[in-house]
Formats: structure tokens, sequence, C-alpha cells
């Protein structure tokens, strides 16, 4: 008998073990009362199975963070509110299940990442996927996916390399070393761009690994990637295609830029500049919030608050997260516009920047540099460029070095967990001289 595909993977494919034990999952799921419309959370250090297997039955399904809290699992459960949390290790089975639902069946539980604040819990019919998986395109395989599946960045890349009929490689969490060596069997990899940065200083220092790299397509989610960055995949990786986009866990993939061409908008996709906040109007939208298992469907328009340009050829500029402001002295200092600038200093990985509170001035911004592996800038050269690219105001007061900024599930700088150690004097971090 031929196990069915999980319709999330569309017209793709499934290799014949993970195949076997995604219809196990489901038989299993089946079997404790797991049906269409059901939702169920997965707790396992194999989570792809148990994924599929809900799906087969139409069941929508959370993967569990291992990194959360206990607080935090405990309140993302309680908004979810499964029937029950499946853990442990698949097993196979020949004994197929018939997939149920369609396009419009609910089949993802995504959380918010928790960069700016507890996750909240979404809810994401099939089609808004399938259709994300067409915009992206097809791509080649094996594909590397460096990070865990409770990622939606992760999670999006491994089913769209099933959609694309690619076999997956994973790495459950990201060394940039270990990616360069997966990468000699890849031509595929998805990551964020500090990823991205860093896999880029592994290939520079060891031609070896660099000769050997068969990336062809390199797909980056993420809109902070840097002129800087771009150029040195440009130089590194001469043979390899840069895809970026710019999305959220509400609305999927929002525009899309391959070479030099910038964002543009995935077609369908309708955008709003209002107030400078990006508003949009989409098919690939997610279809609501839980909220202690109550489902408060997702309005026509949303926005997550993201500060965007939009030029007369309908290229899109991210500025960053509304949100994310710095109250000093009576002025409000975005902080996307001071991490923009300051990333461009050679021998920075990444920086994000928040406020240290003042007496005053109410907060003072702070810069918290991430140093490159092989050097660290000075001081000098930061507060050049930001005498360069920033107003008096804008500029940082405090300089802090870290070698690894706090991160979520998906690579991105954990802006909340920043804030509170900085508050209560935890951040591993070392003033910058």
């Amino acid at each position: 008998m031929r196990l069915a595909t999980p319709p999330i993977v569309g017209s793709g494919a499934v290799p014949a073990e993970p195949l076997a034990r995604a219809h196990g999952a489901a038989r299993w799921l089946a079997d404790r009362g797991v049906a269409e419309g059901s939702r169920v959370a997965v707790d396992s250090p194999d989570p792809l199975p148990w994924f599929l297997g809900a799906d087969l039955l139409g069941a929508a399904c959370l993967v569990v963070e291992p990194a959360w809290t206990p607080r935090e699992r405990d309140a993302v459960l309680a908004d979810a509110r499964p029937v029950l949390v499946a853990t442990g290790v698949a097993e196979p089975s020949a004994d197929g299940m018939a997939p149920a639902g369609d396009d419009g069946t609910f089949f993802y539980l995504p959380t918010t990442s928790g960069s700016s604040a507890r996750p909240k819990v979404l809810i994401r019919d099939r089609g808004s996927w399938l259709g994300s998986f067409a915009a992206l395109g097809p791509l080649p395989g094996p594909v590397l996916i460096p990070g865990p599946l409770s990622s939606s960045l992760f999670l999006f890349g491994a089913l769209h390399a099933l959609w694309c009929g690619r076999p997956i490689l994973p790495l459950t969490r990201w060394e940039p070393e270990a990616a360069a060596l997966a990468a000699r069997r890849c031509a595929t990899v998805h990551l964020v761009p500090a990823m991205l940065a860093g896999l880029l200083d592994v290939l520079e220092h060891d031609p070896g690994l660099r000769r050997g790299c068969a990336l062809r397509s390199v797909v980056c989610g993420g809109a902070h990637l840097g002129d800087r960055t771009r150029e040195r995949f440009a130089r590194l990786l001469p043979g390899a295609e840069l895809v970026e986009y710019y999305g959220s866990a509400e609305h999927s993939l929002i525009a899309v830029r391959r070479g030099d061409g910038g964002l543009r908008p995935v077609p369908g996709v309708r955008l709003e500049v209002r107030d400078g906040l990006l508003w949009v109007k989409s098919p690939l939208a997610y279809g609501g919030r839980l909220d202690q298992g109550a489902l408060s469907p997702a309005r026509e328009w949303s926005t997550v608050g993201d500060q965007v340009d939009i030029d007369d050829g309908g290229l899109l500029t991210v500025r960053g997260r509304a949100g994310a402001v710095v109250s000093s002295g009576g002025r409000l200092v975005a902080a996307a516009e001071v991490e923009a600038v300051l990333r461009a200093v050679p021998a920075v990985a990444d920086v994000l920047v928040a406020g240290t509170p003042h007496p005053t001035l109410g907060a003072i911004v702070t810069a918290v540099v991430e140093t490159a592996a092989d050097g660290r800038p000075t001081l000098r050269e930061l507060r050049a460029a930001a005498r360069a690219g920033l107003e008096p105001g804008k500029r940082p007061r405090r300089w802090l070095a870290t070698t690894a900024l706090p991160r979520t599930a998906s690579g991105k700088p954990a802006r909340a967990v920043v804030a509170q150690q900085l508050l209560d004097g935890t951040l591993a971090a070392e003033p910058l001289r």
C-alpha cells in the first residue's frame, strides 16, 4: 500500500522512512481521539513526523520550543489548549491514513518569536503556507535546515524543501562550523542574517571549506541584511543565489528580494503605509490568535508595527519595529535606525540597541555589540560611524560588547531578554573602551 503524502507537502514528496513515521504518528494520535479540527502539541526531539502526522489528520500542531521557561511554556499551552502533548519519537507504520481536510484546514499553531514579548499563539491554514511555498518557488536540494523546527522560519524551510521534493539535512542547533561542513553536501540553506554572517566568516577563513561549499541558493529571512554582508556573499559564494524575504509569523511572506532587485511584494499581497506603519492584506496571512483556547479571527488588514518606506517602483525598505524605541531625554530613538548604522562597522557581527534606565533622561541609548569571531571593533570606530550616520540625540551613550547576543529559536536577537538583562545586570557583556 502506498502511503499518502501529507497535504501540506502539496505535490512534493516525503522520503520513505519519515513518511512511514508520519503515518505512525497519525495512527497513534487518531487512537487517542485526535481528528480533523483538533489541536495538538509536540514536545519531541524529532517533531517533523508528529507534525506531518497531525497534518494527515487535519489537526493543527504546535511545536514546543525547548528554550521556553516553564512560565512561557505553561502560558503557550494554556492559550493553545491542545487535546494532548505528544512526546518521544514516532514509530513507523505501514498502515496508512487517508488525508483529511482541504486548503482551508488549520494545520499549524505558530508562536510569535518572543523577541520583544512573551510568545503569542497564532493559527494558520494550509493554503497560507502552500501559497507561500509557491511564492518562494522551487529550490535545489538537499536543503540544510540549521535550527530547531520549533522556529517557524526553520519549519517553513523544512516543509518548503518537501514541497520541492528535496531531502532535508537538519542541524538542531546553530554552529557556523557545523553548517559550513554540512554545506559541502547541500545545495540550499535557510537562515537569518546573523547566521549568514557567521557562515561567511567560516568560509572566509577556511579556503578548503569555501572550495567545497556546494550551496547554490541561500534563503535569508529577515529585513536587516546589510550591503556589507551582501558584498561578502557575492565575493565568497559567487556561484550562489541570495534570496531574501521579509515576513512575519502573522503574514508569512510579504516581500522577496533576489539579487540586486530590492524587496518586492509577493504577488497578491496588498500593502498600505499608514502613519509610517505597514498594513498588510494577504491570502498568506494567519487565521487568528488563540487566547485561553478561544480563537479571535484575524482582521482583513493587519499590522505587526513595522516601519517601512515604499518607493514609486513598489520596492519596500523596512526600518524596523515601531515598538523598538528608546525614550531618551524626550526624544524617541528608533533602535533599528541606530542598529543599521552600526552593523556596517567592520568586526560587528550584529548589534542590538536598547535603553538603560537613567534618573533624569528616562533612558540612555545603549548599544550591545556582538563582536565578530576574528576581531573586535574599537569604540573610536563605532563612535565615528554614529557621528557620521546619526543625529546627536540618537547616538549611543553606553557601549557594551558581547561574544553572543541572546537569541530566539529562529536566531533573531531576543530584544526583550536583552532589555531585562540590562535592567537586572545579568547581561554577559563588558564595556567597550
